[in-house]
Protein backbone atom coordinates (compact mmCIF):
# COMPACT_ATOMS: atom_id res chain seq x y z
CA UNK A 1 0.00 0.00 0.00
CA UNK A 2 1.57 3.61 -0.68
CA UNK A 3 2.00 5.69 2.28
CA UNK A 4 4.22 8.08 3.46
CA UNK A 5 3.09 11.49 4.93
CA UNK A 6 3.55 13.53 1.42
CA UNK A 7 1.24 10.62 -0.38
CA UNK A 8 -1.26 11.21 2.13
CA UNK A 9 -1.13 14.84 1.68
CA UNK A 10 -1.96 14.73 -2.06
CA UNK A 11 -4.73 12.10 -1.72
CA UNK A 12 -6.49 14.80 1.05
CA UNK A 13 -5.87 17.11 -1.96
CA UNK A 14 -7.59 15.08 -4.21
CA UNK A 15 -10.19 13.88 -1.77
CA UNK A 16 -10.87 17.65 -0.99
CA UNK A 17 -11.46 18.49 -4.48
CA UNK A 18 -13.67 15.48 -5.65
CA UNK A 19 -15.78 16.65 -2.48
CA UNK A 20 -15.79 20.15 -4.09
CA UNK A 21 -16.83 19.01 -7.47
CA UNK A 22 -19.01 16.65 -6.08
CA UNK A 23 -20.94 18.20 -3.03
CA UNK A 24 -21.66 15.96 -0.86
CA UNK A 25 -20.75 12.06 0.07
CA UNK A 26 -23.10 10.18 -1.65
CA UNK A 27 -22.43 12.59 -4.77
CA UNK A 28 -18.83 11.05 -4.56
CA UNK A 29 -19.68 7.83 -4.46
CA UNK A 30 -19.07 7.11 -0.74
CA UNK A 31 -21.85 4.91 0.28
CA UNK A 32 -20.31 3.91 3.85
CA UNK A 33 -17.08 4.48 5.82
CA UNK A 34 -16.46 3.52 9.10
CA UNK A 35 -13.90 3.19 11.53
CA UNK A 36 -13.57 0.46 13.37
CA UNK A 37 -12.75 0.58 17.26
CA UNK A 38 -11.45 -3.47 17.43
CA UNK A 39 -14.76 -3.88 19.56
CA UNK A 40 -17.35 -4.40 17.28
CA UNK A 41 -18.09 -1.04 16.79
CA UNK A 42 -17.07 1.77 14.76
CA UNK A 43 -17.98 5.17 13.81
CA UNK A 44 -18.74 6.95 10.47
CA UNK A 45 -15.87 9.03 8.70
CA UNK A 46 -15.84 10.97 5.73
CA UNK A 47 -13.51 11.66 2.82
CA UNK A 48 -11.79 14.05 5.14
CA UNK A 49 -10.61 11.19 7.71
CA UNK A 50 -10.28 8.58 4.91
CA UNK A 51 -7.29 10.82 3.48
CA UNK A 52 -5.43 10.71 7.12
CA UNK A 53 -3.14 8.32 8.31
CA UNK A 54 -4.43 5.44 9.51
CA UNK A 55 -3.98 4.79 13.11
CA UNK A 56 -2.83 1.16 14.38
CA UNK A 57 -5.06 -1.39 15.86
CA UNK A 58 -8.39 0.77 14.25
CA UNK A 59 -8.65 -0.77 10.98
CA UNK A 60 -11.35 1.51 8.13
CA UNK A 61 -13.78 0.08 5.91
CA UNK A 62 -14.89 2.01 3.24
CA UNK A 63 -17.32 1.07 0.93
CA UNK A 64 -18.02 2.89 -2.40
CA UNK A 65 -20.17 2.61 -5.61
CA UNK A 66 -18.28 2.14 -8.22
CA UNK A 67 -20.47 3.33 -11.03
CA UNK A 68 -19.73 6.58 -9.87
CA UNK A 69 -16.83 8.07 -11.44
CA UNK A 70 -15.23 10.06 -8.23
CA UNK A 71 -15.38 6.71 -6.90
CA UNK A 72 -13.88 5.22 -9.33
CA UNK A 73 -10.80 7.95 -9.69
CA UNK A 74 -10.63 7.76 -5.89
CA UNK A 75 -10.23 3.70 -6.12
CA UNK A 76 -7.73 4.11 -8.99
CA UNK A 77 -5.30 6.74 -8.31
CA UNK A 78 -5.78 7.67 -4.63
CA UNK A 79 -6.56 4.84 -3.03
CA UNK A 80 -3.29 3.15 -2.80
CA UNK A 81 -4.21 -0.20 -4.46
CA UNK A 82 -2.32 -1.61 -7.35
CA UNK A 83 -3.57 -1.39 -10.84
CA UNK A 84 -4.66 -4.70 -11.09
CA UNK A 85 -6.40 -5.28 -7.69
CA UNK A 86 -8.47 -1.50 -8.64
CA UNK A 87 -9.52 -3.13 -12.00
CA UNK A 88 -10.55 -5.91 -10.23
CA UNK A 89 -12.93 -3.52 -8.11
CA UNK A 90 -14.19 -1.71 -10.37
CA UNK A 91 -14.67 -4.19 -13.51
CA UNK A 92 -18.37 -4.11 -15.02
CA UNK A 93 -18.99 -8.00 -14.71
CA UNK A 94 -17.55 -10.31 -11.98
CA UNK A 95 -17.22 -13.90 -11.06
CA UNK A 96 -17.38 -15.02 -7.29
CA UNK A 97 -13.57 -15.52 -6.75
CA UNK A 98 -10.98 -15.45 -3.74
CA UNK A 99 -7.40 -14.40 -4.86
CA UNK A 100 -3.79 -13.38 -2.71
CA UNK A 101 -2.40 -10.28 -3.68
CA UNK A 102 0.84 -9.41 -1.63
CA UNK A 103 -0.17 -8.68 1.87
CA UNK A 104 -4.00 -8.47 1.03
CA UNK A 105 -6.97 -10.22 -0.12
CA UNK A 106 -8.55 -9.88 -3.14
CA UNK A 107 -12.69 -11.45 -2.65
CA UNK A 108 -15.46 -11.29 -5.06
CA UNK A 109 -18.87 -12.37 -3.91
CA UNK A 110 -22.23 -12.36 -4.43
CA UNK A 111 -25.52 -12.02 -2.83
CA UNK A 112 -29.53 -12.77 -4.22
CA UNK A 113 -30.90 -9.70 -4.96
CA UNK A 114 -33.84 -8.23 -2.54
CA UNK A 115 -33.85 -4.91 -3.67
CA UNK A 116 -37.96 -3.90 -4.04
CA UNK A 117 -38.97 -4.87 -7.85
CA UNK A 118 -35.97 -7.29 -8.50
CA UNK A 119 -36.15 -11.09 -9.00
CA UNK A 120 -33.70 -12.93 -6.40
CA UNK A 121 -31.72 -15.23 -9.33
CA UNK A 122 -30.68 -11.54 -10.47
CA UNK A 123 -27.40 -11.91 -7.97
CA UNK A 124 -26.01 -8.54 -6.94
CA UNK A 125 -21.90 -8.88 -6.70
CA UNK A 126 -19.86 -6.80 -3.68
CA UNK A 127 -15.77 -6.86 -4.50
CA UNK A 128 -13.45 -6.32 -1.21
CA UNK A 129 -9.97 -5.71 -0.88
CA UNK A 130 -8.71 -6.65 2.54
CA UNK A 131 -5.65 -5.29 4.03
CA UNK A 132 -4.10 -5.57 7.47
CA UNK A 133 -5.56 -1.75 8.43
CA UNK A 134 -7.85 -1.67 5.88
CA UNK A 135 -11.31 -3.16 4.05
CA UNK A 136 -12.11 -1.55 0.80
CA UNK A 137 -15.48 -2.80 -0.92
CA UNK A 138 -17.22 -1.61 -4.46
CA UNK A 139 -20.88 -2.10 -5.58
CA UNK A 140 -22.91 -1.34 -8.35
CA UNK A 141 -26.08 -2.10 -6.78
CA UNK A 142 -27.43 -1.82 -3.14
CA UNK A 143 -26.85 -4.98 -0.93
CA UNK A 144 -28.61 -5.42 2.30
CA UNK A 145 -26.11 -7.66 3.76
CA UNK A 146 -23.77 -4.24 3.48
CA UNK A 147 -27.04 -2.15 5.37
CA UNK A 148 -26.95 -4.89 8.20
CA UNK A 149 -23.30 -5.04 8.62
CA UNK A 150 -24.14 -1.18 9.42
CA UNK A 151 -26.60 -1.79 12.16
CA UNK A 152 -24.24 -4.56 13.49
CA UNK A 153 -21.69 -1.96 13.60
CA UNK A 154 -24.00 0.78 15.38
CA UNK A 155 -24.85 -1.56 17.88
CA UNK A 156 -21.29 -2.58 18.66
CA UNK A 157 -21.94 -6.46 17.23
CA UNK A 158 -19.87 -5.68 14.19
CA UNK A 159 -16.55 -6.93 12.58
CA UNK A 160 -13.73 -6.09 14.66
CA UNK A 161 -11.02 -6.40 11.93
CA UNK A 162 -10.87 -7.46 8.34
CA UNK A 163 -10.93 -11.24 8.72
CA UNK A 164 -13.89 -10.84 11.02
CA UNK A 165 -15.73 -8.62 8.25
CA UNK A 166 -14.88 -11.18 5.35
CA UNK A 167 -16.30 -13.90 7.40
CA UNK A 168 -19.48 -12.02 8.83
CA UNK A 169 -20.37 -11.13 5.04
CA UNK A 170 -19.52 -13.87 3.89
CA UNK A 171 -22.09 -15.41 6.76
CA UNK A 172 -24.91 -12.95 6.11
CA UNK A 173 -24.94 -13.48 2.24
CA UNK A 174 -25.61 -17.32 3.01
CA UNK A 175 -28.10 -16.11 5.20
CA UNK A 176 -29.99 -14.25 2.40
CA UNK A 177 -29.78 -17.02 -0.52
CA UNK A 178 -31.31 -19.70 2.05
CA UNK A 179 -34.63 -18.37 1.98
CA UNK A 180 -34.91 -17.73 -1.97
CA UNK A 181 -33.83 -21.70 -2.06
CA UNK A 182 -36.77 -22.17 0.77
CA UNK A 183 -39.24 -20.45 -1.55
CA UNK A 184 -38.46 -22.04 -4.35
CA UNK A 185 -38.90 -25.31 -2.67
CA UNK A 186 -42.11 -24.29 -1.28
CA UNK A 187 -43.51 -23.41 -4.92
CA UNK A 188 -41.94 -26.62 -6.22
CA UNK A 189 -44.05 -28.23 -3.79
CA UNK A 190 -47.60 -26.73 -4.39
CA UNK A 191 -47.04 -27.19 -8.34
CA UNK A 192 -47.01 -30.47 -7.55
CA UNK A 193 -49.22 -30.90 -5.36
CA UNK A 194 -51.84 -29.00 -7.71
CA UNK A 195 -50.65 -31.23 -10.67
CA UNK A 196 -51.32 -34.52 -8.79
CA UNK A 197 -54.61 -33.42 -7.69
CA UNK A 198 -56.14 -31.83 -11.32
CA UNK A 199 -56.01 -33.15 -14.78
CA UNK A 200 -56.25 -30.30 -16.46
CA UNK A 201 -53.92 -28.11 -15.54
CA UNK A 202 -51.47 -26.42 -17.53
CA UNK A 203 -47.66 -25.99 -15.20
CA UNK A 204 -45.39 -26.22 -17.89
CA UNK A 205 -44.22 -22.48 -17.75
CA UNK A 206 -44.30 -22.56 -14.08
CA UNK A 207 -41.75 -25.48 -14.07
CA UNK A 208 -39.95 -23.61 -16.77
CA UNK A 209 -39.02 -20.74 -14.34
CA UNK A 210 -38.16 -22.24 -11.53
CA UNK A 211 -35.31 -24.40 -13.09
CA UNK A 212 -34.32 -21.64 -14.83
CA UNK A 213 -34.22 -19.62 -11.31
CA UNK A 214 -32.37 -22.66 -9.69
CA UNK A 215 -30.08 -22.95 -12.71
CA UNK A 216 -29.18 -18.78 -12.44
CA UNK A 217 -28.58 -18.86 -8.65
CA UNK A 218 -26.45 -21.99 -9.15
CA UNK A 219 -24.20 -20.08 -11.94
CA UNK A 220 -22.65 -18.05 -9.16
CA UNK A 221 -22.76 -20.31 -6.12
CA UNK A 222 -20.94 -22.47 -7.25
CA UNK A 223 -18.22 -20.75 -8.09
CA UNK A 224 -18.85 -19.00 -4.88
CA UNK A 225 -17.96 -22.37 -2.91
CA UNK A 226 -15.02 -23.12 -4.47
CA UNK A 227 -13.60 -19.78 -3.97
CA UNK A 228 -14.60 -20.08 -0.46
CA UNK A 229 -12.60 -23.62 0.07
CA UNK A 230 -9.29 -21.72 -1.54
CA UNK A 231 -9.54 -18.87 0.69
CA UNK A 232 -9.59 -21.40 3.73
CA UNK A 233 -7.00 -23.09 2.15
CA UNK A 234 -4.58 -20.09 2.10
CA UNK A 235 -1.66 -19.47 4.40
CA UNK A 236 -2.77 -16.12 4.36
CA UNK A 237 -1.34 -13.65 7.28
CA UNK A 238 -4.86 -11.97 7.77
CA UNK A 239 -6.99 -15.26 8.26
CA UNK A 240 -6.31 -17.03 11.85
CA UNK A 241 -7.10 -20.21 12.01
CA UNK A 242 -10.92 -19.95 13.33
CA UNK A 243 -11.37 -17.83 10.76
CA UNK A 244 -10.35 -20.56 7.78
CA UNK A 245 -12.97 -23.03 9.85
CA UNK A 246 -15.77 -20.29 9.41
CA UNK A 247 -15.11 -20.01 5.67
CA UNK A 248 -15.12 -23.93 5.18
CA UNK A 249 -18.56 -24.28 7.44
CA UNK A 250 -19.36 -21.41 4.97
CA UNK A 251 -18.40 -23.39 1.93
CA UNK A 252 -19.92 -26.38 3.06
CA UNK A 253 -23.32 -24.55 3.72
CA UNK A 254 -22.96 -23.50 -0.27
CA UNK A 255 -22.44 -27.09 -0.97
CA UNK A 256 -26.14 -28.12 0.43
CA UNK A 257 -27.53 -25.14 -0.76
CA UNK A 258 -26.02 -26.35 -4.34
CA UNK A 259 -27.87 -29.43 -3.79
CA UNK A 260 -31.07 -28.08 -3.12
CA UNK A 261 -30.90 -26.57 -5.52
CA UNK A 262 -29.67 -29.37 -8.68
CA UNK A 263 -32.71 -31.48 -6.56
CA UNK A 264 -35.27 -28.49 -7.03
CA UNK A 265 -34.14 -28.88 -10.67
CA UNK A 266 -34.49 -32.30 -11.03
CA UNK A 267 -37.32 -32.77 -9.34
CA UNK A 268 -38.99 -29.88 -11.61
CA UNK A 269 -37.33 -31.36 -14.85
CA UNK A 270 -39.13 -34.68 -13.56
CA UNK A 271 -42.41 -32.88 -13.10
CA UNK A 272 -42.40 -31.49 -16.65
CA UNK A 273 -41.41 -34.72 -18.62
CA UNK A 274 -44.54 -36.03 -16.43
CA UNK A 275 -46.58 -33.43 -17.21
CA UNK A 276 -45.74 -33.27 -21.03
CA UNK A 277 -46.00 -37.27 -21.32
CA UNK A 278 -49.64 -36.98 -19.70
CA UNK A 279 -50.33 -34.52 -22.25
CA UNK A 280 -49.00 -36.26 -25.31
CA UNK A 281 -51.29 -39.54 -23.55
CA UNK A 282 -54.01 -37.50 -24.05
CA UNK A 283 -53.27 -35.80 -27.23
CA UNK A 284 -53.42 -39.65 -28.56
CA UNK A 285 -56.61 -40.91 -26.22
CA UNK A 286 -58.47 -38.53 -28.40
CA UNK A 287 -56.77 -39.05 -31.84
CA UNK A 288 -57.45 -42.82 -30.95
CA UNK A 289 -60.80 -42.04 -30.49
CA UNK A 290 -61.14 -39.85 -33.77
CA UNK A 291 -59.31 -42.53 -35.66
CA UNK A 292 -62.00 -45.29 -34.11
CA UNK A 293 -65.08 -42.84 -35.41
CA UNK A 294 -63.71 -42.10 -38.79
CA UNK A 295 -63.44 -45.97 -39.56
CA UNK A 296 -66.36 -46.65 -38.25
CA UNK A 297 -68.13 -43.87 -40.40
CA UNK A 298 -66.13 -44.51 -43.66
CA UNK A 299 -67.72 -47.36 -44.31
CA UNK A 300 -70.89 -45.97 -43.71
CA UNK A 301 -69.89 -42.79 -45.64
CA UNK A 302 -69.81 -45.12 -49.06
CA UNK A 303 -72.89 -46.94 -48.71
CA UNK A 304 -75.12 -43.34 -47.73
CA UNK A 305 -72.68 -41.63 -50.74
CA UNK A 306 -73.41 -44.60 -53.42
CA UNK A 307 -76.86 -45.00 -52.03
CA UNK A 308 -77.43 -41.20 -52.75
CA UNK A 309 -76.54 -41.19 -56.59
CA UNK A 310 -78.98 -39.81 -58.16
CA UNK A 311 -78.98 -41.77 -61.87
CA UNK A 312 -80.97 -44.51 -63.72
CA UNK A 313 -81.25 -48.17 -62.53
CA UNK A 314 -80.53 -47.43 -58.72
CA UNK A 315 -81.90 -50.77 -56.64
CA UNK A 316 -84.90 -50.04 -54.38
CA UNK A 317 -86.03 -46.71 -55.42
CA UNK A 318 -89.32 -48.39 -56.41
CA UNK A 319 -89.82 -50.32 -52.85
CA UNK A 320 -91.03 -48.66 -49.62
CA UNK A 321 -88.58 -51.03 -47.74
CA UNK A 322 -85.31 -50.01 -49.14
CA UNK A 323 -84.60 -47.01 -46.63
CA UNK A 324 -85.42 -49.96 -43.77
CA UNK A 325 -83.21 -52.16 -45.38
CA UNK A 326 -80.55 -49.71 -46.01
CA UNK A 327 -80.46 -48.52 -42.82
CA UNK A 328 -80.32 -52.25 -40.99
CA UNK A 329 -77.46 -53.00 -43.32
CA UNK A 330 -75.78 -50.10 -42.46
CA UNK A 331 -76.56 -50.68 -38.48
CA UNK A 332 -75.09 -54.41 -39.05
CA UNK A 333 -71.50 -53.04 -40.97
CA UNK A 334 -71.14 -50.50 -37.73
CA UNK A 335 -71.48 -53.59 -35.31
CA UNK A 336 -69.55 -55.72 -37.38
CA UNK A 337 -66.41 -52.76 -37.66
CA UNK A 338 -66.61 -52.90 -33.94
CA UNK A 339 -66.83 -56.63 -33.02
CA UNK A 340 -63.51 -56.81 -35.28
CA UNK A 341 -61.84 -54.00 -33.38
CA UNK A 342 -63.22 -55.53 -30.30
CA UNK A 343 -61.93 -59.12 -31.49
CA UNK A 344 -58.36 -57.49 -32.36
CA UNK A 345 -58.13 -55.35 -29.03
CA UNK A 346 -58.31 -51.84 -30.82
CA UNK A 347 -59.98 -50.94 -27.85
Amino acid sequence: MVSGRSMYAWWSGAVAKMNADSGDETASGLVCAYQLDGRGGGRPIDWAVIATPIERGEPRWIHVDFTNPNARAWVRDSAGIATVIADALLAEDSRPRAVEHGDGLLVTLRGVNKNPGAEPEDMVSIRIWLEADRIVSTRRRKLLSIKSLQEDLAANTGPKNPSDFLRLIVDKLGDRISPVIDQLDETLESVEAQFEARSDVTYTSVFTSLRRQAVRIRRFLAPQRDGLERLSKQSSALLSDPDRFELREEADRLTRYLEDLDLIRERAMVAQEELIAKYAQEQNSRMYLLAIVAALFLPLSFLTGLMGMNVAGLPGTESRWSFTILVLLMCGVAVGILGLFKWKKWF
